[in-house]
């Protein structure tokens, strides 16, 4: 087993519930992980305006300290409220220098993490992903044209990030990842990367993705060529267990209930039912509503989890239509 800190962003808000979730199902499912588990948080600034990003509730401050949690404060210089995604970028330089797992703090633990044995030293992320981006638009550049702009603009060699049992012209040909979760044997060098790709994406996006929207992808734009860069790729079979029985990444609660496993639901039901952390977690209206109020097995009798809708948003529009979608 290899020894590694687990990195995900916790803020006021939203983001401050699920990061309890996330502490309680890892202590949970997972009691012998050694690594620490590091939840960075922004501090006030310039690039927050009025906004105070920080965790100041008491309570969910105290539990996740007895959770096992340690708040890492940072400085963001380069994205703040303007791109909130950017967090998981700046905070890679303000972590020890220390093979780590970033997860989206909307993760729960399902399983023994400790028992994951990665190669540190070859990084990739999630395939848990749609075709989001780029859209190809009429006239415009293709898939190709797109990609291939960017690998060449950082000196990357294109063509070996290609999956060539994929059509070409079809976004699966390329390298593209969700980044939900990620991984490296060193925050520091992955962060400068990422932190220079995404801020020169941004700042001069180029003529090629003149059409292209870059939020909120930005981070999923740069990730793929950070990857390649540092010498990794798509996920190797014995990373099988993030996004499957190790982890969950379960983005918005309505679409947790309708499409996770059986398993997974079940977790975050018995950690939620913790007198602590429900404690902590009443005071947010959608985990109040889904988790405590029966609302989420609603969702849940809605789907048939062998035969769910292909896409997504056919999937929010049926939850939406019945008055149970909430953020």
């Amino acid at each position: 087993m290899s020894a590694f800190n687990i990195l995900c962003i916790g803020q006021s808000g939203r983001l401050q519930y699920e990061a309890v979730l996330l502490a309680a199902s890892l202590r949970a499912q997972s009691p012998a992980f050694a690594g620490r588990l590091l939840i960075a948080t922004p501090r006030p600034g310039p690039l927050w305006g009025k906004e105070n990003p920080q965790i100041t509730d008491a309570a969910t401050l105290d539990l996740l300290a007895d959770l096992g949690a340690e708040i890492i404060p940072f400085d963001s210089r380069a994205f703040g409220a303007a791109y909130p995604h950017g967090n998981k970028i700046e905070a890679l330089a303000h972590i020890p220098d220390e093979p780590f797992l970033f997860l989206d703090t909307d993760t729960i633990i399902t399983g023994d993490i400790a028992r994951l044995s990665p190669d540190f030293t070859r990084p990739t992320a999630s395939m848990k992903r749609e075709g989001t981006w780029p859209q190809i638009e009429l006239y415009g550049p293709d898939y190709n044209a797109i990609w291939g702009a960017l690998y060449r603009r950082f000196g990357l060699d294109f063509a070996s990030s290609l999956d060539l049992t994929q059509p070409d012209d079809y976004w699966q040909r390329y390298l593209y990842f969700n980044a939900g979760w990620f991984l490296h044997e060193s925050p520091r060098r992955f962060g400068a990367l990422f932190l220079k790709y995404a801020t020169e994406i941004a700042r001069t996006p180029g003529p090629e993705l003149a059409c292209q929207s870059l939020d909120p992808w930005l981070d999923q734009i740069a990730l793929p060529l950070v990857i390649h860069a540092l010498g990794g790729g798509r996920p190797t079979p014995d990373l099988a267990g993030l996004d499957g029985a190790l982890t969950c990444h379960w983005r918005i609660l309505p679409l947790f209930f309708a499409r996770e496993s059986d398993h997974a639901v079940a977790v975050m039901e018995q950690v939620a039912a913790d007198p602590r952390v429900k404690a902590v977690l009443s005071d947010y209206q959608p985990f109040r509503k889904m988790l405590y109020r029966g609302l989420g097995q609603e969702v849940r009798a809605l789907f048939d989890r062998a035969n769910l809708p292909r896409k997504e948003q056919a999937i929010r529009n049926a939850i939406k239509r019945t008055g149970l979608w909430t953020r």
